[in-house]
């Protein structure tokens, strides 16, 4: 489920929704989102001193209390 509001919320932000992938990394109590998107969009994911990218793990934080499990997003280029 996280998985897909983070690809969501990418694809709405990014001028090339083609370019977004994510790859879940599953732990025993944590899961790692890996997001990439395309060079030319990485600043409108990350945003002014990395507001959006804060707002988007917060939400991922809220989203996460229900399963119990701690929800990591990383942004790579």
């Amino acid at each position: 489920m996280e998985k897909d509001l983070v690809e969501y919320i990418a694809k709405s932000l990014v001028d090339d929704p083609s370019g977004v992938s994510i790859n879940v990394i599953e732990e025993d109590s944590s899961t790692i989102l890996e997001l990439r998107v395309a060079q030319d969009d990485i600043g409108k994911v990350i945003g002014k001193h990395g507001r959006i990218a804060k707002a988007v793990r917060t939400i991922l934080s809220a989203s996460s209390n229900k399963s119990g499990k701690r929800v990591v997003l990383e942004i790579l280029d």
